[in-house]
Formats: structure tokens, C-alpha cells, sequence
């Protein structure tokens, strides 16, 4: 049994790891983008536009953390 928790903690941390609301995005993106080419939509953008917002944001988020404490610890 601790095996089997030891490799889907493996694969949590792999597909997951440090930021969830990622993963969570890419999830949701790759299912929109499904849904809209079943229907008939020409939906390939929405992917790596999707991925870009994401990209951003992450950065965005990661150097306010940054700059909020550096000015702390000023």
C-alpha cells in the first residue's frame, strides 16, 4: 500500500505541483478548447492563449510576492 501512495504522490506532485490554480487552468482549458472543436469550432487558439494568461499571471503573482517581501525585509 505504500507503493501505491507513494506513486500517485509522484504523479500529484508532477502534474500539480506548486501552483494547483495551473494545473486547475490547463484542465479547464484543454476541456473547453475539446468541447468547442466537438461542436464544430474552430477552437485551436484557445489553448495557447489560455496558456499565455496563465504564463502571465504566474509571473505577475510571483514578482509582487517577490517585491512585497524584499520591502519587508527593508
Amino acid at each position: 500500500m505504500r507503493q501505491v501512495r507513494a506513486f500517485a504522490l509522484f504523479w500529484w506532485d508532477f502534474i500539480v505541483g506548486d501552483d494547483y490554480r495551473i494545473a486547475l487552468a490547463v484542465i479547464l482549458l484543454l476541456g473547453t478548447t475539446a468541447l468547442l472543436t466537438h461542436a464544430g469550432t474552430d477552437a485551436w487558439w484557445l489553448l495557447p492563449a489560455g496558456i499565455l494568461a496563465m504564463l502571465a499571471t504566474s509571473v505577475f503573482t510571483a514578482a509582487r510576492r517577490a517585491r512585497r517581501e524584499s520591502s519587508r525585509l527593508s
